[in-house]
């Protein structure tokens, strides 16, 4: 074994054991440091002790000019800065080359929303006279209703959810768990998905699933199988599918609740956010709507 295979598996081993990150984000780690040693390789460069601040930089230039977006660029970067400062942290080196080193600038995107009516369209959509529509509906009122990751809406146990006290226990990115509490629709159509539709769902003998929420197989819901199911109903309910995804939804979530008069720190502990200024991107969102309002309601704006 190298010296950069042993710093990649000490640092891959850090991701999972001591801070629970998902084999998908470690996974996703994996790939952007093996796409720097393969490069490394082809320069004849040594182990991470060689790595300077230039073949850094050099290595920034190369993605760009192969057409790396500026998003791909700034994560890969992130990613080498993680995994030098682990080699520094555990002893392994002694300078980090990737100090002070910027990353790409990125278009500043908001994220999309769906506006009050567009909300009740796609709930309207669903058909909850079958098991599936009373599973979907309820999982939409989870997502929007709670603000919930899509793969957090799809990991819930059936022991996350409190009926009494009308919460969800959410175990969030790196492991770390949040109670968020569900309104009153979103309440009901959990209680009327566990109590007549998630039993039919439960078809096969040779299993007990604990998964909240069900396919019609019997097992857990996967990402996959929740994007067609909502892309469906958003066709159904008028809605363009591009415009609908989960993520739109945990989006259309925060920026209600900040219209509403919510506290910006409220809104961060029910996304789960560790840093609040991810979280203040949806004041930015919420001045656009207001801004978009003005336009298209006051005798003064540009669509009257």
């Amino acid at each position: 074994m190298n010296d950069w295979d042993r710093g990649l598996d000490s640092f891959l081993n850090h991701l999972r054991v001591e801070e629970g990150r998902s084999p998908r984000t470690v996974s996703a780690y994996h790939q952007d440091l093996l796409m720097f040693s393969r490069w490394q390789n082809v320069r004849r460069v040594g182990g991470p002790e060689t790595v300077s601040r230039g073949d850094l930089q050099d290595y920034q230039v190369e993605c760009r000019n192969k057409g790396d977006a500026a998003t791909t660029r700034a994560r890969a970067l992130v990613t080498l800065k993680r995994f030098f400062r682990h080699l520094v942290a555990t002893g392994v080196l002694e300078v980090d080359p990737t100090k002070d080193l910027l990353a790409p600038r990125l278009p500043k995107k908001l994220p999309k929303i769906l506006n009050a009516s567009e909300i009740e369209s796609l709930f309207s959509a669903v058909n909850i006279r079958t098991a599936l529509g009373l599973r979907d509906r309820a999982m939409l009122e989870v997502l929007y209703g709670s603000g919930l990751r899509v793969s957090e809406l799809i990991s819930l146990r059936l022991s996350a959810f409190d009926r009494k006290g009308g919460i969800l226990k959410v175990r969030g990115k790196g492991g770390h768990e949040r109670v968020v509490p569900l309104g009153e629709k979103g309440l009901d159509a959990v209680r009327l998905y566990l109590e007549n539709g998630r039993p039919e769902l439960c078809v096969r003998d040779d299993l007990t699933p604990q998964e909240m929420f069900l396919s019609r197989r019997g097992s857990g819901m996967t990402r996959q199988n929740f994007f067609s199911r909502l892309r469906k109903v958003a066709v159904s309910a008028g809605i363009a599918p591009d415009r609908v995804s989960p993520h739109a939804l945990r989006h259309s979530f925060a920026t209600d609740l900040l219209e509403g008069g919510a506290d910006l720190r409220v809104v961060q502990a029910m996304l789960g956010h560790a840093d609040l200024s991810t979280t203040q991107i949806y004041t930015h969102v919420s001045r656009e709507r207001l801004r978009e309002t003005v336009e298209t309601r006051h005798p003064r704006g540009k669509g009257r």
